[in-house]
């Protein structure tokens, strides 16, 4: 158990937030913000690989009880869940809202607006879903509600295909990261990658992302109420038929 200051945005400075936005906003359009770095002109509205446009869209947020213990807690986690994603998993629990982006659009503003409410409504953390294509949008809105009073951990919840790079430019925003690890480096993974996520290169960005995930905020650290404050949750859904990919994966980690 530690006991921290608080989520570590809230020691940027007006410096510190103004890098971090000029940095999105320069691979927002032509968008090169995930691995696949589609270059789609996303600010003339036109859509990327993962199906995102200009606006920030949200299928649904909410208190969320089924998470990992640590993110869930009691109280809930105030989970945000984002239309479209950077995979086209064929398991996706979630296809409604990643393949055919379900959802509606939110300005900065707005976004604000529901991170300070899913606070008031005692949420442990701000838990954002598949949030990579709309990094731009979570920044602003962050600085927005950091100034209005938000005070909880905002945790990444993603599929672990992501840029390193992208990924350092989080750091003194994320305090809690939640990626999925989902493929080794053999030729065996890599087609499964290909065949069941539409991603070949997926260990290629994964492994490094995350290796950046976890020199930001290290392993795993709890409160009081054993509720994560700071750290890196690896995920791993065990592919049936597929055991030896599963060993990959965890001597990766290891």
């Amino acid at each position: 158990m530690e006991r921290l200051s608080g989520p570590s945005y809230l020691a940027l400075d007006a410096a510190a937030w103004r890098r971090k936005r000029e940095f999105l906003a320069s691979r927002f359009s032509p968008c090169r913000l995930c691995p696949r770095q589609c270059r789609a002109e996303r600010a003339a509205g036109k859509q990327g690989a993962c199906r995102a446009g200009a606006e920030a869209r949200i299928a649904s947020h909410n208190l969320h009880f089924g998470e990992e213990p640590p993110i869930s807690g009691e109280r809930g986690s105030g989970t945000v869940f984002f239309s479209g994603c950077t995979l086209r998993c064929l398991f996706c629990q979630n296809y409604p809202i990643s393949q055919f982006a379900h959802g509606e659009p939110y300005s900065a503003g707005q976004l604000a607006g529901i991170f300070l409410s899913l606070q008031k409504r005692g949420a442990h953390n701000i838990n954002l879903v598949s949030p990579t294509p709309y990094l731009r949008h979570v920044v602003d809105a962050l600085e927005i509600a950091a100034g209005q009073g938000l005070r909880i951990p905002f945790v990444y919840n993603t599929s672990g295909y992501e840029r390193a790079e992208v990924v350092a430019q989080l750091e003194g925003i994320v305090d809690v990261y939640l990626p999925d690890l989902k493929y080794g480096p053999s030729a065996a993974a890599r087609r499964l990658a290909r065949e069941l996520s539409g991603a070949e290169d997926y260990f290629d960005h994964a492994a490094p992302a995350i290796a950046e995930m976890f020199r930001q905020t290290g392993p795993l650290r709890l409160d009081g109420e054993g509720i994560a404050v700071r750290g890196t949750v690896i995920r791993h859904l065990i592919i049936p038929g597929n055991a030896d990919n599963s060993i990959e994966v965890l001597g990766t980690i290891a």
